[in-house]
């Protein structure tokens, strides 16, 4: 990517045809497609530039070549990174990368803890997702109807399968195809291979528990680069694993990587980052949106930009804070929110439970390289049998791994005898753990604090979750059949691992969703299944704030999708003259 300086702007009388507030995924696809589509789009971004390649200061960096062999210092931690650095990718690497919690507070009701990660600069958290790409399926988008909780997506499959193709052949996803159901196939690359112990145990599962299989997880990472990936200036993955740290060959999927070169290649892309959105503005008269009004991250200045449609993509929590910011006599409680369940229905995945086992025998194997993903098990609970405790599903994910020398860290020895012992791997290991899907209640919302503040005079967001009977439920459920699968599969000394939610606090999934849900009642959504405000036609938001409920998939493949199917109407919608 070119250097950005001659699109990167502050201070401007010029009147853009759409502006699109963030520069994740969701903000680097509407970008690339606004764009694309002859529109004249701003892109603003609160935090820091970041260049494709050049900003990735800790790509390719040893561990003892930093100044802390890797690890953040710990007062530095614990006094500006208290909730990030609960993150795995979060280490002296990719610290850069994540917001520093001092400036950015947020706050909770006591002994409601959520954990809020956060990625402010130019690609957002693109640049170190964990690159999960999966479809939802109508089991997905009709839940809500089904089971009667949350309310129903004005959309379905077919609305959306168009985009998935769309999106999956330009961002490059390594998958297999499965014919399953639950999980419909889509435009892959190769899959990545299962190692020798995986490949045993899949055939084991697969016999076992048809028509549930194990598969190999499907990722945006370049398994192989088509010339159309070559084209973007792509090269296939380099199994580093490293990804989190940026990847100057462009073999994951990001913006820095594929969207914001494809928008700047039109000419029609301007970038103001270091730029705060406080608020959305809005004119009565017309009811539409005219642009955003925003604070200078450095100077504390404000300014505004102005624009036909405004997009918001600023992340889940992000876009909902925006909106609640952005009050007015005709929206008291927050702009597009005459439905009053703004700020409410937020999920995140559950997490953090399953099980890890023993592996006996393949001493004379190992495995050679890295890979970017690992052995999945699509959901299979409540598709054709009723769980008895809870309603939605969950996905399991895990892999295989010989112990290594660092196991030598917490075993007693010294002499000529450990330094043999630390010389032989030791026996293999295999573990599933769980990602199932959070109900979406109102009670789950945020909301703007009324006296706290940030660095830069920003209402604090208050966030208030806790999980329900049900999601506990499928949480115990994760564990027990993770450690039941293992023992039927024959491993040994099976260790169930269920953490509580005080020790692995809502938000630490990072797939937040919800507070400014579709829908098909303006009465009861924010949005129609379109990703635009009912109250305020110009407005969209294509994040996950706009999710009506979360399945049990990673859901960026989705937002992926719902962008550029948003981005498409916006523009018909814009050049008919209709909003």
């Amino acid at each position: 990517m070119d250097s950005m300086s001659s699109v990167t702007i502050k201070t401007t009388p010029e009147r853009f045809d759409a502006i699109v507030v963030g520069s994740g995924i969701t903000g680097g696809w509407a970008a690339k497609e606004l764009t694309e589509r002859g529109l004249k789009t701003l892109m603003v971004e609160r935090g820091r530039p970041v260049e494709h390649g050049v900003g990735y200061v800790g790509e390719n960096r040893d561990p003892w070549t930093m100044p802390n062999r890797g690890k953040v210092d710990a007062r530095v931690a614990e006094e500006q990174y208290a909730i990030q650095r609960q993150c795995y990718a979060f280490d002296e690497h990719t610290q850069q990368f994540f917001n520093n919690d001092r400036d950015m507070p947020y706050s909770t009701p006591e002994g409601r803890a959520f954990s809020w990660i956060r990625g402010n600069q130019l690609g957002g958290k693109s640049l170190m997702w964990a690159r999960q790409s999966y479809r939802w399926s109508d089991l997905d988008f009709e839940a809500n109807l089904r089971d009667g909780h949350g309310t129903d997506w004005p959309i379905r499959y077919a609305d959306l399968a168009p985009w998935y193709s769309h999106v999956e052949r330009f961002a490059g996803i390594s998958g297999g195809k499965e014919g399953l159901a639950v999980l419909p196939d889509g435009e892959f690359l190769p899959p990545f291979e299962f190692n020798a112990v995986e490949l045993a145990l899949k055939q084991k599962f697969d016999a076992r528990y048809a028509p549930a299989r194990m598969i190999m997880g499907r990722t945006a990472n370049l398994r192989t680069a088509t010339e159309a990936h070559m084209e973007q200036g792509r090269v296939q993955c380099q199994a580093r694993s490293q990804c989190q740290r940026g990847c100057s060959f462009g073999a994951y999927f990001s913006t820095q990587s594929a969207t914001l070169p494809a928008a700047l290649k039109t000419g029609r892309l301007r970038i103001a980052t270091d730029s705060i959105v406080h608020s959305v503005l809005y004119d009565p008269k017309t009811n539409r949106a005219t642009g955003v009004r925003v604070i200078d991250a450095n100077t504390m200045e404000t300014r505004e930009y102005h624009a036909r449609v405004v997009l918001l993509c600023a992340s889940t929590l992000g876009s909902t804070a925006i909106l609640l910011n952005s009050k007015s006599d005709a929206f008291p409680t927050g702009l597009a929110n005459s439905s009053g369940v703004l700020g409410h229905y937020l999920t995140d995945h559950l997490w953090a439970a399953g099980a890890d086992g023993r592996v006996e025998g393949f001493e004379d194997d190992y495995y050679q390289g890295r890979r970017p993903t690992s052995p999945y098990i699509p959901r299979f609970r409540n598709v054709v049998d009723r769980h008895p405790l809870f309603s939605r599903g969950y996905a399991l994910a895990g892999g295989a791994a010989r112990e290594g020398w660092q196991a030598a860290a917490q075993k007693p020895g010294f002499g000529k005898d450990f330094k043999a012992m630390i010389r032989k791997p030791g026996p293999w290991r295999f573990g599933l753990h769980g990602q199932g899907e959070m109900l979406p209640r109102f009670e789950n919302a945020v909301s703007l604090h009324p006296t706290k503040t940030d660095k830069w005079g920003m209402p604090q967001l208050h966030i208030d979750v806790t999980l329900c009977d049900e999601d506990q439920h499928m949480r115990e459920d994760m564990a027990d059949t993770a450690a039941n699968i293992l023992e039927d599969l024959g491993l040994k000394d099976v260790r169930r691992t269920l953490a509580t939610p005080e020790q692995w606090p809502p938000g630490l999934a990072i797939h937040e969703m919800g507070t400014a849900r579709m829908g098909r009642d303006p009465k009861t959504s924010i949005l129609n299944g379109h990703n635009q405000a009912h109250d305020v036609p110009n407005l969209f938001v294509t994040d996950g704030a706009a999710m009506a409920s979360g399945a049990w998939q990673n859901p960026s493949l989705t937002f992926m999708a719902l962008t550029a199917r948003a981005c498409a109407y916006a523009v018909d919608e814009l050049k008919a003259g209709r909003i």
